[in-house]
Formats: C-alpha cells, sequence, structure tokens
C-alpha cells in the first residue's frame, strides 16, 4: 500500500499563488508515476499534472500550462504543485495520486492510490 497525505490548499485572491504538497510513504517503490487531480462541485475528476519518477517528464493539462508546475523531493518523498496566477475556475479539491506505469495515462481510474484531498479556492 502507498500512502498519500495532501496538504497546502486554502483561499487565495485570483492572481495569487499556493503551493501544494503530497507526502508519499509506504511501499512507493512500487510506483512509478505521481499526479494531481482536483474536482469542482458538480464536474468530475480531472487531470492536472502528472511526474514520472523515474524519468523526471512531467506533463499537464492545457488550461495550467505555464501557470502551475509539478516537481518532486526525492529525499523527503513528496511532490509538489506550484499553482500561480491562480484564476477563480481553478477553485477545487485537489488530490494527489500515484500509480505504476506511464504519466500520460491521465483517466482517474487508471491511477491506485489517492489522497485525502485538499481545498483551493480562489476568490474573483
Amino acid at each position: 500500500q502507498v500512502q498519500l497525505v495532501e496538504s497546502g490548499g486554502g483561499l487565495v485572491q485570483a492572481g495569487g499563488s499556493l503551493r501544494l504538497s503530497c507526502a508519499a510513504s509506504g511501499r512507493t517503490f512500487s510506483t512509478s508515476a505521481m499526479g494531481w487531480f482536483r474536482q469542482a462541485p458538480g464536474k468530475e475528476r480531472e487531470f492536472v499534472a502528472t511526474f514520472s519518477w523515474s524519468g523526471g517528464g512531467t506533463y499537464y493539462t492545457d488550461s495550467v500550462k505555464g501557470r502551475f508546475t509539478i516537481s518532486r523531493d526525492n529525499a523527503k518523498n513528496t511532490v509538489y504543485l506550484q499553482m500561480n496566477n491562480l484564476k477563480p475556475e481553478d477553485t477545487a479539491v485537489y488530490y494527489c495520486a500515484a500509480k505504476s506505469g506511464s504519466i500520460y495515462y491521465t483517466s482517474p481510474p487508471l491511477w491506485q492510490y489517492w489522497g485525502q484531498g485538499t481545498q483551493v479556492t480562489v476568490s474573483s
């Protein structure tokens, strides 16, 4: 099993920044990809960004390219999501996820492990 714990959410004004953290523990060696997803009220969970532990590759959904950056700290087994120039439409619960296999398979059912989520609210 892999345990994921997110932190860093909060309330921010449009144009502001937040950094989310996801601390991974347990059998992390069984996973090769980490990802951030989000779910707004009344909407389906959607992919935001993914990261490869092995190759360091990243993949972003179009709406966050140039504004969000996914990164890692190997020593801490932690993945971050730096979110800049936030917009009201970024408001959602943000989830960290992990799986084995390609970072390009972004459909949520393909991801094996999930954190509890952290709320991000962007006011206009």
